[in-house]
């Protein structure tokens, strides 16, 4: 059986890359695990450079204490400024056992004025959602996406579509490695 360690322990991110990997390999059963690997970056990353860094860094930083398993899976919430607004979003790497790399962005969203204006002054986006929501740890469930859509899009499906763009490499490896 092969091995997936998600770099992280918050509940949404481990469902999400075994959701991901279920849909890219379904002949195969994972066994899957959660690590609580630190990003090396700041709790709220701004812009696509330090986001990307965050995953990348859960990444190495699971792979230290796991060298044996097959793949490993950091995903990392960021937000970054666009004309319109700020926007958030996330940045999913994956390792496989031989240190070949997949990635790929989340779909993103505008953030309203409030929740935009305290994740500038420093707060993270989580927190900064369940001040304005009135919600308790929004981030280890819908988040976000979730709140301002109604549950038609939560953190889960975000977060599963970019692993599953993540894992195209190792899907069609011939074309990538």
């Amino acid at each position: 059986m092969p091995t997936l360690i998600v770099a992280s322990q918050n509940p949404v991110k481990i469902a999400a890359a075994r959701a991901g990997f279920a849909r890219m390999f379904p002949d195969q059963i994972w066994e899957t695990q959660g690590f609580d690997a630190p990003s090396g970056v700041s709790h709220q990353p701004m812009g696509d450079a330090e986001t990307v860094a965050g995953a990348e860094g859960r990444c190495t930083a699971a792979r230290a204490a796991h060298p044996e398993v097959d793949y490993i899976v950091g995903i990392e919430g960021g937000c970054g400024e666009d004309p319109a607004g700020l926007e958030a979003f996330a940045w999913v790497v994956v390792y496989d056992v031989l240190g070949r790399a997949g990635r790929a962005r989340s779909g993103s969203f505008l953030l309203p004025p409030a929740v935009a204006e305290l994740v500038r002054q420093g707060v993270e986006l989580g927190v900064a959602d369940d001040r304005v929501f009135g919600r308790s740890n929004s981030k280890q469930a819908n988040g976000a996406i979730g709140l301002l859509t109604g549950d038609v899009i939560d953190r889960l499906a975000l977060y599963e579509h970019a692993v599953v763009l993540a894992l195209v490499a190792f899907r069609n490896p011939e074309l990538y490695f």
